[in-house]
């Protein structure tokens, strides 16, 4: 008895992670881009002011997206870690200005360190401006997860993955980001906190 119940219990767990993984890849591929309030650049690292290749992926993407006229407004996120002089969403911020959106666009959550912390700081920008929609620039693994989080938080949420991310190119990297955004997801259904 003992053997059939944890036999069941590995072959739900490898559905469980099956279907996750289908829903990250599934997630991934779309690209919503419709009119909204708000165009939202999850943050990544950042070298002394300079945008890691992950991170102006992302930014180059958003500033299309600007260019396009999809929201008048780009929210750039990230705050800093311990030893940084400068945050995610300053350097995002540069990088948007040299790259042709108006500094009277762009507003910043600099606070955040995890996905969750920018997403609530997002929620709470745009409840102070009235505004409710927003469509979201990361990475295809990341997006799953991004929208779950701003859906909870109220937003209505839209993706645009980044096709030119650093992960696109590297199948080890990118394999590996969906295994972290496996757990990551499965911590915060599961919790509510982000890792």
């Amino acid at each position: 008895m003992l053997i059939r119940l944890v036999a069941i219990a590995m072959i739900g767990s490898v559905g469980l992670a099956g279907f996750g993984t289908y829903r990250i890849y599934e997630q991934g591929q779309r690209d919503e881009r419709p009119a909204a309030d708000a165009i939202v650049v999850m943050g990544a690292a950042q070298y002394d002011g300079t945008p890691s290749p992950l991170f102006a992926a992302r930014l180059d993407h958003a500033v299309q997206l600007f260019l396009d006229g999809v929201s008048p407004r780009l929210i750039v996120t990230g705050g800093k870690a311990e030893g940084d002089r400068t945050t995610e969403a300053a350097s995002g911020r540069d990088y948007a200005i040299a790259h042709g959106v108006p500094a009277d666009a762009i507003q910043a959550e600099d606070r955040s360190r995890t996905t969750l912390e920018s997403i609530r700081g997002v929620a709470a920008l745009m409840a102070d401006d009235g505004i409710t929609s927003a469509v979201f620039v990361s990475d295809r693994s990341h997006m799953l997860r991004v929208l779950r989080m701003a859906s909870d938080a109220g937003i209505q949420a839209y993706g645009s993955p980044t096709p030119t991310s650093p992960l696109e190119d590297d199948t080890v990297a990118g394999g590996l980001a969906v295994i972290r955004e496996l757990g990551a997801l499965a911590i915060y259904l599961a919790t509510g906190r982000s890792p």
